[in-house]
This record gives C-alpha cells, structure tokens and sequence, in this order.
C-alpha cells in the first residue's frame, strides 16, 4: 500500500505541481514552523558560504599544488552553469504554479537547474578531492539544501536534480584530471 501512495504523489506531481507542492508542505504551514524551514536553509547556506573559504585558505597555505584545481573548477564551473541557466530562463515553482513559497524569493526565471545546490555540491566535490570524509558529509547536506529549496517553493524537483548531478559530473570529471 505504501508504494502506491509513493506512485500516487509522483503521479501528482507530474500533472498538478500546485497539489504536489500542498501534500509536500502541509506540516510545514505554522509560522513556526516556516521560521524553522528558512533558518535551516539559512544555516545550510551559511555553512557552505564559510566552508569554502576555509578550504580556499588551507589549501593555499598548506597544499599549494592543488590551489588551482579548489579555485579554478568551481568558478570556471559556476560560471558555465550560471550561462546555461540563463539561456534556459525556466520558470519558478512560484512563477507557474499556483503555489505561495515558503522561503520569500521574488527572483523571476533561473530555475533551472539550480545554482544554489550546483554550488554545495561542487564545494563538496572540492572537498572530497582534499578530505573525502567531509566532502561526504557536504554532499548530504546539499541533498539536505536541494530539499530545502523543493519545500521552500523556489525550485522544482528537476531543477534540483540536475543541479546536484551538475555538481557531481563537474567534480568527478574535473577534479579527477
């Protein structure tokens, strides 16, 4: 029974996001509730945000021969992605669907794929190329992020999953060099 219900929600979501979107985030309504969804997405965010730098600076001082692999594939990266994204131009979640989002973004097109966990990921990747075992832990708290940003209303399902398999095709196939 419980397998049907899996096929019944894909199911819904495929033909009426605006539904999905309601079944998805119906514990998620309370105030609190919403206050506790955008500080995880905030602190998710943040880690990443410091994270980084921290690899940038232990990376320049202490293994300078792989300084331009951690600065150069996320940029070049990013930016490759970012142009992509541009000549897409999908709609949000907000944009199409009747849906009131839990993170307030007004930000109009760029859904796909998204930026935001493109970027975890690839942070993660960096890391896993300098210590695997906390670049594992990133990349679970980007899927944790990709989740965020569905629950949230700011991107769709697909738009976080090419952006998370962005990720990891860039750094497996660019870090690996």
């Amino acid at each position: 029974m419980r397998n049907h219900a899996f096929f019944v929600t894909m199911g819904t979501m495929w033909n009426n996001y605006a539904e999905f979107y309601e079944e998805i985030t119906a514990k998620f309504q309370s105030v609190a509730a919403k206050k506790r969804l955008n500080a995880f997405n905030i602190l998710l965010t943040n880690i990443f945000n410091v994270a980084y730098p921290c690899l940038f600076l232990t990376v320049f001082f202490f293994q300078r021969n792989k300084f331009s692999k951690i600065l150069l594939i996320p940029a070049i990266s990013f930016t490759l992605l970012s142009l992509v994204r541009k000549e897409l131009n999908c709609p949000r979640p907000y944009e199409k669907d009747a849906i009131i989002p839990l993170i307030a973004k007004d930000t109009k097109g760029d859904s796909m794929p998204s930026r935001h966990v493109f970027s975890a990921v690839i942070i993660a990747m960096a890391f896993l190329y300098i210590l695997p075992w906390l670049g594992i832990v990133l990349l679970i708290l980007a899927a944790m992020s990709g989740c965020i940003r569905i629950l949230g209303g700011v991107h769709y399902p697909w738009d976080v999953a090419v952006g998370y398999l962005c990720g990891i095709c860039c750094g497996l196939l660019f870090f690996a060099l």
